[in-house]
């Protein structure tokens, strides 16, 4: 991707309705600029917005990277503060709703400890829906991915042509599953030492 000229110091503020955001405080984005940023990029939710605040020398490339990366923060701290089993629960029922016509009718949903190896699983003989823990704290839309892929398997089992057309309808699914892959390839990279903060 080519990376745009950097910006003056004095660009003003700018707001833009954000693609990227889902739940409460989601709405415009606004990036604000400083001088006095040299490396920290920071945001928080402000009424029906979400404000950003990086160095004003960042390409557009690297802000559009950054707010990226923020607003899947404030989405995992909000999902972590937000969704016990009972929330969960509601959540697949509006997502079943939404995005499968009601016809997904779990008799359960709940975080379970015992999943290591999988995100999610489903029991259609008892419309038992299960995620694993290791799901809290990641952004929103990543768990609804989750939550529709079990909803899924309560209409059709397996993951044919017919399971995947289900998921079509939601419009993060591909994005979703990048943020799994990305976890999971994480997992296997040996860990380096963490990055000195400035």
């Amino acid at each position: 991707m080519p990376v745009d000229p950097l910006h003056s110091a004095a660009r003003p503020p700018r707001s833009a309705p954000s693609p990227l955001t889902s739940g409460p405080g989601s709405g415009a984005v606004e990036i604000r600029r400083s001088a006095r940023r040299r490396r920290t990029v920071s945001a928080y939710r402000e009424a029906d917005r979400t404000v950003v605040l990086i160095p004003a020398r960042m390409s557009e490339a690297e802000e559009q990277r950054w707010v990226r990366v923020m607003l899947d923060k404030l989405a995992a701290q909000e999902s972590k503060r937000m969704l016990g089993d009972a929330e969960l629960a509601e959540r697949a029922g509006r997502l079943s709703e939404q995005y499968l016509g009601g016809r997904a009718r779990p008799a359960s949903v709940r975080w379970v400890t015992n999943q290591n190896t999988r995100w999610g699983s489903c029991t259609p003989a008892e419309g038992s829906i299960r995620l694993s823990h290791r799901l809290q704290g990641m952004p929103e839309y990543v768990v609804d991915y989750v939550l529709l892929h079990e909803l899924a398997h309560l209409l059709v089992p397996g993951h044919g042509p017919g399971f995947w057309r289900l998921l079509d309808a939601y419009p993060r699914t591909e994005r979703a599953r990048g943020y799994l892959e990305g976890v999971v390839a994480a997992d296997r990279l040996p860990h380096l030492p963490a990055a000195r903060s400035e």
